[in-house]
């Protein structure tokens, strides 16, 4: 651990980097386990204390999560450079891996929209024993109906 002879005013805490930033304490905290963001300096009192450097990495880090990208693509863009530069060519094939799995999985929930909404059109809204709503989340019944 790095430890820093500095007072509160040489740095940015943790609570101030939550407001900057817009990312949650314990969100920062978990970031910093799973090696996304560097381990902070920390006074002798052992806080926390961070610098626009880190203000701008964890604003990039957000912004991505937000885009969708996972934890591990997070980890590749900032490997290639980050914010601070990070050659386009191989940056793109990371976004591309990515834009290819969300066009999957939009693809993915079309299906499941389309099969909802059939179901819920076949239901009848009565007390009936057979619901076509309850048969697609019956184990036993959603096999035959998504297989039939």
């Amino acid at each position: 651990m790095r430890v820093v002879m500095a007072s509160r005013i040489d740095g940015i805490t943790i609570g101030e980097l939550s407001k900057l930033t817009g990312v949650h304490i314990e969100t920062i905290r978990y970031y910093e386990r799973i090696k996304m963001l560097p381990k902070p300096l920390r006074t002798v009192a052992g806080r926390r204390i961070y610098d626009l450097k880190q203000v701008r990495l964890l604003t990039f880090i957000k912004r991505s999560r937000e885009l969708g990208f996972s934890p591990d693509n997070v980890r590749k863009l900032l490997r290639l450079g980050g914010p601070d530069g990070a050659p386009c060519l191989r940056v793109r094939e990371v976004a591309l891996d990515h834009l290819n799995d969300i066009r999957a999985r939009i693809s993915h929930l079309r299906k499941l929209e389309r099969l909802l909404a059939k179901t819920v059109s076949e239901c009848t809204g009565t007390t009936a024993p057979e619901c076509p709503v309850l048969d697609i989340l019956d184990v036993r019944k959603s096999n035959q109906v998504l297989n039939g």
